[in-house]
This record gives C-alpha cells, sequence and structure tokens, in this order.
C-alpha cells in the first residue's frame, strides 16, 4: 500500500526545502551574543556590592524627627563614602531625608543620624550609599545637624 499525497490546495505546499546551515549557525551566534551581553549586564546590576548600608534600629523621636542607626559594610574601607537615609510615614511617602558621610575606617563601621521630618515619621531607612561623596560633605568644615 503506497503513501497518497496530500492535495495541494488543501494543505499548502509541503515544506521540503530546510534552511541553509549558514542560517541556522548565524542564529545560534546571535543567541549565544544575546545570552552573553544579558549575562554582563545582570552582573554588573545585581552583582556583589561595592558598598551596601543596612538599617539596624530606629526610633521615633517626636513628629519631627526619627533617628536611624545603620551598618555600612564597603569593600574599599579606606575611601570616605556617604549614605542617603529617610524617614516614611505610616502611608509610605518620604517624609525627611539627609546625606550622611561616612568617614574613611573600619570595613563595617555602625552609624547614627536624626533624620527631620516634614510630618510624624513611623519608620527610617537606608536609601544607598555610594563613593561618591558631594564636595560639600567631603570638607574638613562640615555642617552639623
Amino acid at each position: 500500500m503506497g503513501e497518497r499525497p496530500l492535495p495541494e490546495g488543501r494543505y499548502g505546499r509541503s515544506s521540503d526545502r530546510r534552511t541553509p546551515p549558514w542560517v541556522r549557525v548565524a542564529l545560534l551566534v546571535a543567541g549565544v551574543s544575546v545570552g552573553g551581553v544579558l549575562a554582563f549586564v545582570g552582573y554588573r546590576n545585581l552583582g556583589i556590592t561595592p558598598i551596601e548600608g543596612k538599617q539596624t534600629a530606629y526610633q521615633v523621636l517626636d513628629n519631627t524627627a526619627v533617628k536611624i542607626s545603620f551598618e555600612v559594610a564597603r569593600d574599599q574601607p579606606e575611601r570616605p563614602a556617604v549614605c542617603v537615609v529617610r524617614a516614611r510615614s505610616k502611608d509610605g511617602d518620604e517624609v525627611g531625608r539627609r546625606e550622611v558621610y561616612i568617614a574613611p575606617s573600619e570595613s563595617t563601621v555602625i552609624e547614627s543620624a536624626v533624620i527631620k521630618t516634614s510630618r510624624p515619621g513611623i519608620t527610617a531607612v537606608v536609601f544607598g550609599c555610594s563613593y561618591q561623596v558631594p564636595e560639600y560633605l567631603s570638607t574638613t568644615t562640615r555642617p552639623s545637624g
């Protein structure tokens, strides 16, 4: 019993033509390249951070201030750093923010700061830390506050 050919008008043309080998190789190279770029970008953005601040405690002082204590771990302790801390209200809005200068010292330090608030705050968090210290913070006579 032989195989009957399918009617062409009903099922379309048969795909006897194969994809040329160079097209398959080009698609493979493109896929590996895109994967490599994605892996590199992911590592740069999600890899080990050179400096990191982590809240250890906070205390609501009154309706206009919140005190935060936080730990700063860094890979280059000989460099000064800055951390941005902020206070948040019950509805999650930011009600206060402050930059805290971190002097060169040990690789992990504990810092604390009082954040003045525009409304009552209920918590304080570390927004982020960086080695890019603004010039007004890096002078030897910093303003108090």
